[in-house]
């Protein structure tokens, strides 16, 4: 009887989230294609991160080094298309150079935390004991502001682009577990987990060939909507000072900077930085809510 069962759950498939042939990606594609603002998301990704990588032969100047004759020149000033700052330093080659900065405080905890909160979530998810401990201990840290992380570590490590990371990922890492853990505690009790273990699959077989890749999707989507916010975040952070210190270009300090002389007639030394701000972390969100259709399978397969 047992042998039977196991024949009869055998052809039970998952209803997987993934891509199992050719025209499951092609829809993909066509799905994001068609979304608009999905294709300006990515666009302007693509864009902000090839101009990034190359900053140092996009950059017209160095951007620590400043002429003070020139300090405050408005955008349009010749050589200069989006004027100076307060110490007289190109704004256009410190928004290039710190592309890098801000990009990569955001994306590489982000990836961290991604790895570290996906196996972190599915253990939970599927072990109810470990899971209870798992999830409690997580919600501490949903208790502790984020700011108020930032300013702890900075108390020990000192500000830097160590401490911005470091606090990204402690902020990040119950969110994106919970993420994991409601998907997992769903996907566990389906028909598909049933058939494997009457096939006698073993529990990380189960975990994470089975139940991972049906989870999987909607944590990619999550990161990638988080990695827009983490921008905002890590820029914060250089705003009050606990995050990038001079002369290092970083959009964030470039707008902390520009705050204090917006009373001298000089506002785009801050509004500049701020609308790049803006418009990147927005373009992550588009690209977010592009991939969370693209990814959904009943909308892949209308």
């Amino acid at each position: 009887m047992q042998k039977d069962a196991a024949i009869q759950v055998k052809g039970t498939a998952a209803p997987s989230r993934g891509f199992s042939n050719q025209g499951q990606w092609a829809k993909f594609w066509n799905g994001l294609r068609k979304d608009k603002l999905t294709v300006a998301g990515g666009l302007i990704v693509v864009i902000v991160g090839l101009v990034s990588l190359f900053a140092p032969l996009i950059a017209p100047y160095d951007p620590t080094v400043g002429e003070g004759s020139m300090r405050l020149m408005p955008p349009g000033t010749p050589g200069h298309l989006l004027g100076l700052d307060d110490q007289g330093r190109d704004i256009l080659s410190r928004l290039i150079w710190g592309g890098r900065i801000s990009l990569i405080t955001a994306l590489i905890p982000v990836l961290l935390t991604f790895g570290f909160s996906l196996v972190l979530g599915l253990i939970a998810g599927y072990s109810e004991k470990l899971g209870e401990l798992i999830m409690r201990t997580l919600d501490v840290l949903f208790a502790f502001p984020m700011v108020l992380f930032a300013i702890a570590i900075a108390a020990v490590l000192g500000p830097g682009m160590l401490t911005i990371m470091i606090s990204i990922v402690l902020v990040l890492i119950p969110y994106m577990t919970r993420v994991v853990y409601v998907a997992t505690v769903t996907e566990k009790t389906k028909e598909y987990v049933e058939a494997a273990r009457a096939m006698g699959a073993t529990k990380p077989e189960i975990i994470f060939k089975e139940i991972m890749p049906n989870v999987i999707s909607g944590l990619i989507v999550y990161s990638t909507t988080l990695i827009g916010v983490m921008i905002v975040f890590g820029a914060g952070l250089s705003f009050l000072g606990l995050g990038i210190q001079p002369p290092f270009a970083d959009w964030g300090k470039m707008t902390g900077d520009g705050m204090k002389v917006l009373t001298q007639g000089a506002p785009h030394v801050a509004t500049i930085p701020g609308l790049v701000i803006l418009i990147v972390s927005t373009a992550f969100n588009w690209l977010g809510d592009g991939l969370r259709d693209a990814l959904d399978p009943h909308k892949r397969t209308q």
